[in-house]
């Protein structure tokens, strides 16, 4: 994957065993990214994520478009009281495994979208 002149912030460069090659730093597990910043995340159970969960991506100002939510090797589906409490604030969460949220995120962040994404380890 190679950098858009046009994104600004952290890029994902490929994939690390279960984690993300993130610019010049591997991220060996789950991760948080910002269009200002990568960041390792504990991930619980995503049948067990709540807004506390999302603390990070929601510190964003203005509030992000929209969480990329990669579940690790398989889609799984959020919590249906955390995706309608995201949307009583206005952000959206899209669902998918981890590996084609990784692709979106570099294809939307060079579309200067701001958004966050909350990325599950691979396996």
């Amino acid at each position: 994957m190679e950098r858009d002149p046009e994104a600004t912030g952290p890029l994902i460069r490929g994939f690390a065993g279960r984690g993300y090659r993130v610019d010049d730093r591997v991220h060996d597990g789950g991760m948080l990214l910002t269009p200002e910043r990568a960041i390792d995340w504990v991930a619980p159970a995503v049948d067990l994520l709540t807004m506390a969960d999302m603390e990070g991506a929601l510190a964003l100002s203005p509030l992000p478009e929209f969480i990329l939510l990669g579940t690790g090797a398989q889609l799984a589906r959020p919590p249906v009281d955390l995706v309608l409490a995201l949307e009583a604030l206005g952000v959206g969460i899209e669902a998918m495994d981890s590996r084609a949220a990784a692709r979106a995120w570099g294809l939307l962040r060079a579309e200067q979208r701001w958004i966050a994404a909350l990325l599950y380890p691979l396996s």
